[in-house]
């Protein structure tokens, strides 16, 4: 079963069990799938769905900063509990030292040696960890590295 059947599964059993934060929750993930799929006129691959759900997540991780600031709690609950779903659907993300090792690796693989490399090695990254690594991390990381 690939990624977005699961979601359409999920759907389903929480209408069933009467969970409507996690069923609206999930119906905002699969419109978001739908619209691009409309958008695209293609059919979605799961690298593309966990990239949709990454950008939902991180969409959910700013609202929460800012519902802090303004100190909203009930709505930090919600967007918690959101946050907390959509990762159930993405893989693991790399730790901070597996992170520096696989850029230092593709760094010496690539023979990168300045700046002007960067985006080949941030390339070479997403594709060989998808979403497991965080754009902003690496971002960091090659920088620390080339410079």
């Amino acid at each position: 079963m690939n990624l977005k059947e699961q979601i359409k599964a999920d759907i389903k059993a929480a209408m069933r069990a009467k969970e409507t934060a996690k069923r609206d929750t999930l119906r905002n993930i699969s419109a978001a799938i739908k619209q691009i799929e409309v958008d695209e006129r293609k059919e979605l691959s799961d690298a593309e769905v966990e990239a949709v759900l990454t950008k939902y997540a991180k969409q959910r991780e700013d609202a929460l900063v800012q519902f802090r600031e303004a100190g909203r709690d009930d709505l930090v609950a919600k967007e918690e509990a959101e946050l907390a779903l959509v990762r159930s659907y993405l893989p693991e993300p790399l730790s901070d030292e597996e992170l520096k090792s696989a850029v230092e690796t593709l760094v010496e693989k690539l023979g990168a040696t300045s700046m002007k490399d960067m985006g080949k090695i941030m390339g070479a990254v997403k594709k060989e960890y998808g979403s497991r690594a965080d754009g902003g991390k690496v971002n960091k990381i090659v920088k620390e590295i080339l410079s």
